[in-house]
Formats: structure tokens, sequence, C-alpha cells
């Protein structure tokens, strides 16, 4: 079966497998506000699930391109019209709290669930922390315009926690700086 978007292909595979995920990312960023483009989407799943869904996106034309213990990432050899989609495996506790906080958005005509700000950014926080070499440009601009258009407290000491569980002192000086 052909997809018009990569989105109706995961709509399609999650009702399918009854396997959740979780939108983030560009496509979450831009739920609470702040426009930017992205090349991929980007979803959490279960670790356990991951293995239901990768039979039905080889057979929608998707490639595994690049895989870690945590991370997959899937080109589409059928249709450049397809994103790319990358997938972070998650533990069933930690998606079962991102889940129950999350809200519901649609995008082509399609349901999903984004993790609320508090969780959206700890997520960046916590790339940041453990790839800095590739995330601090890309994940505190995003986490300072989130902050910025969605006027959080980054003073508050519930942001300050946040920032020094899932981040470093450093990423939060720098965050406090940059406002």
């Amino acid at each position: 079966m052909s997809y018009q978007s990569v989105f109706q292909l995961l709509s399609d595979i999650s009702k399918k497998t009854g396997v959740s995920f979780v939108l983030i990312g560009g496509f979450a960023v831009n739920y609470y506000k702040y426009t930017r483009q992205t090349v991929d989407v980007d979803f959490l799943v279960k670790e356990q699930d991951f293995q239901k869904i990768l039979n039905l996106l080889e057979a929608a034309g998707y490639k595994v391109d690049y895989r870690q213990e945590v991370f997959a990432r899937f080109t589409s050899a059928e249709s450049p019209l397809l994103m790319d989609i990358d997938f972070m495996f998650i533990d069933v506790e930690t998606f079962d709290k991102i889940i129950k906080d999350s809200q519901k958005t649609s995008i082509a005509d399609c349901e999903f669930r984004v993790p609320s700000l508090e969780h959206l950014i700890a997520l960046k926080l916590h790339a940041v922390k453990y790839n800095p070499k590739f995330r601090l440009a890309k994940d505190v601009p995003d986490i300072i315009n989130l902050i910025i258009i969605n006027n959080l407290d980054v003073k508050n000491e519930k942001f300050k926690e946040l920032c020094l569980k899932y981040g470093t002192k450093e990423i939060y000086q720098n965050i406090l700086d940059s406002i």
C-alpha cells in the first residue's frame, strides 16, 4: 500500500499493531508554537514494541539507515516524499509517564500524542547532556525558544530542578544567560 505521508503510514502501523508512538523532535516543537523546519520525523516508542513495527516499516519501503541500542533511523527507499523516521527507544515506565501527560495533535488527518512541554524540554536536555557535540546547537535554541514563546519562568525551582536532573549546571546557566 502506498502512503501520502509518513504520518499516515505510522498511524496505520499503530492501528494494526496496537503500538503507541509519541511524536517528538521538530514536529513536537512546532506544536508548542515554535516553528522550525525539520527534515525528519521523530518518535518515542517502547523498546519492547519496536520489533512489532519493524517488518511493517520494511514492507512500506523503509530501510534501517542507522541503529544503536536506544535509537534507529529509517529512510524510505520507495518514495522520496516519505520523510526519514527516527525512533528513540525508551523503557515502559518512562513511556507511560510521558504518554500520561501528553497532548493530542493531528497531522495529515492522523492523531498523534506529543509530550507535555516539560517532558519535551527534559528530552532535549537529556539529548544535549549525552551528546553535546551534535545536540547543543540544535536543542538548546529549541529549549530557549520554547521557554520564551510559552512564557516559562526559568528562575523557579521546578525548572531549575528539571535542568539539573536531565541536563547539567552548564546547560542551565546557558539557558539563563540566553533569556
